[in-house]
């Protein structure tokens, strides 16, 4: 049976004609949706911030996590510390100082890293392809990989557990907005791959159904010497994205959406120039997000619409209450001097819920859920 929306365009007492732009006078706009910023929504028009809240109790709250306290080395990405899963997605944080003595497989899903600091060399199946800070790397389910740092490596492992990254659809904009497909590096046979191969034991850890197997072998398995084909891993840099914007209107996250999957969506905010008329919003506005968890993963810069956080921090803001910008923020929505912001960070939109790892609770910033509250707004007054 096909599903349609109950679509009801409605305006009711005091509202803008134009979501996120000319509010009545003295109001906080909030967006009500489904189906994260995909599916239909209503925009109430409240008197107070919808994050006013003076006390919290229970564990729906939002909640941020300082990665950068998780200080440990991993052996290879099957021992990245976890920070949160659910039946499909799984986010890690991985640090890799030295070459990998042994090569890795995931048998469950597609793996995409994200690196948030370092560089080097990764080999795999394909080839060979140099990578460093800022890059995403979609590695297709089963690719054998392994990585070479040149600096030591600090990467979020997001995997689509039993799924596939797919590109979004760009509508129309055409596929060469926000980045073009020929920006997207794949791996070369090039002469750094041959002279990796040879003999030599190596090992291959394959993880299928969250266990890990050990296969050895006599040589090392990366010696293929050519491939074709419309399946291969893919990178990507953040430098390469060229924000959709708009100068009248403030846009949705959804618009910076940069790898899909079945159950998630990971978007990249970048650098991007602020909202000139005067009538529109120039921070993230208030929204829940109804049927969506929202991770954000703050890689470089400073984020403006957010108090006390720094690069490697997470934010989490699980589905069933409104969020959005801190009040400082929120203060100098209208004063904004700089023409641009200066962040980046990565977000995941998962659309079950997300359980949160005992590891990540270990540096969690238990105040955030008041960063919110009545001393905030006192101090942005």
């Amino acid at each position: 049976m096909a599903t349609k929306w109950i679509s009801l365009h409605r305006v009711e007492g005091e509202a803008s004609r134009q979501a996120h732009a000319d509010l009545p006078d003295g109001t906080y706009e909030r967006e009500f949706g489904k189906e994260g910023f995909f599916g239909p929504a209503a925009h109430l028009y409240h008197r107070n911030p919808p994050t006013g809240w003076i006390d919290w109790e229970g564990p729906l709250k939002p909640r941020a996590f300082d990665t950068t306290k998780l200080n440990a080395s991993h052996d290879g990405p099957w021992d990245a510390t976890p920070l949160m899963a659910n039946g499909a997605v799984k986010m890690r944080v991985w640090r890799c100082s030295e070459p990998m003595d042994h090569l890795a497989r995931n048998g469950d899903g597609d793996e995409l890293l994200f690196i948030h600091a370092g560089a080097g060399d990764l080999y795999c199946d394909f080839g060979h392809l140099p990578f460093s800070e800022g890059d995403y790397i979609m590695l297709p389910r089963a690719t054998t990989w392994r990585i070479e740092p040149s600096e030591p490596v600090v990467a979020l492992l997001i995997e689509a557990t039993n799924d596939s990254y797919v590109l979004p659809d760009k509508g129309l904009l055409g596929d060469h907005a926000i980045y073009d497909p020929a920006v997207l590096e794949t791996p070369r046979i090039d002469e750094a791959y041959k002279a990796q191969a040879g003999d030599g034991t190596w090992r291959i850890k394959i993880q299928a159904r969250g266990e890990i197997s050990t296969v050895t072998y006599p040589y090392n398995p990366l010696d293929v010497v050519g491939w074709k084909g419309d399946l291969a891993p893919v990178k990507l840099n953040w430098r390469d994205i060229r924000p959709l914007m708009s100068h009248r209107y403030h846009v949705p996250p959804s618009a910076h959406t940069t790898f899909l999957a079945g159950r998630f969506v990971v978007c990249t905010f970048v650098p991007r120039p602020f909202e000139t008329d005067p009538g529109a919003l120039k921070v993230p506005f208030f929204h829940s997000n109804n049927d969506f968890d929202e991770v954000i993963f703050y890689h470089a810069g400073n984020f403006f619409s957010r108090d006390n956080i720094h690069p490697g921090m997470v934010s989490f803001h699980p589905c069933g209450f409104p969020h959005g910008p801190h009040p400082k923020a929120l203060a100098n929505a209208f004063k904004q001097k700089a023409e641009a912001t200066d962040e980046v960070a990565v977000m995941v939109d998962t659309r079950d819920p997300l359980d949160i790892a005992p590891e990540a609770e270990s540096v969690e910033w238990l105040e955030y859920v008041q960063s919110w509250g009545a001393a905030n707004r006192e101090a942005a007054e």
